[in-house]
C-alpha cells in the first residue's frame, strides 16, 4: 500500500527558510516523478516543482531562484528547500508522486497525494 508523507511545514518570517520531507512507501518512489504543489485559500492547486528519476527539475516562476527540490532514492524522500520566503507563499503544501509512466498506466490511482503541510508565512 502506498502512503505520502509530509512534513516541515509551519510558520516562517519573510525572509526566512523552510524545508519540507516527503516521504513515499510501498515501492512507488524510485519510478515515480516527485513534485510539490501547493494551494491558498481560494485559488487552484498550482505545480511549485517537480524532479524526475533522472533528477532533471522543473520550477514554477515564482519560486525559481528560491527553492530547490530534490530527491534521495535510498531513503525515498523528497525535498523542498525554500529560501527567502515571501508572504504570497503562504499555501498548503502537497506532495506528490506520479508513478503512472512507470507503471505504464494512465490511470489516476497511479498517481499519488499526500495529506498536505501547511506553510505560513509572515510579513
Amino acid at each position: 500500500q502506498v502512503h505520502i508523507v509530509e512534513s516541515g511545514g509551519g510558520l516562517a518570517q519573510s525572509g526566512g527558510s523552510l524545508r519540507l520531507s516527503c516521504s513515499a512507501s510501498g515501492g512507488i518512489f524510485r519510478g515515480s516523478v516527485m513534485g510539490w504543489y501547493r494551494q491558498a485559500p481560494g485559488y487552484q492547486r498550482d505545480l511549485v516543482a517537480s524532479i524526475t528519476t533522472e533528477g532533471n527539475t522543473n520550477y514554477a516562476e515564482a519560486v525559481k531562484g528560491r527553492f530547490t527540490i530534490s530527491r534521495d532514492n535510498a531513503k525515498d524522500t523528497a525535498y523542498l528547500q525554500m529560501n527567502s520566503l515571501k508572504p504570497e507563499d503562504t499555501a498548503v503544501y502537497y506532495c506528490n508522486a506520479d508513478a503512472r509512466k512507470w507503471v505504464g498506466v494512465p490511470n489516476p490511482e497511479y498517481n499519488y497525494w499526500g495529506q498536505g503541510t501547511q506553510v505560513t508565512v509572515s510579513s
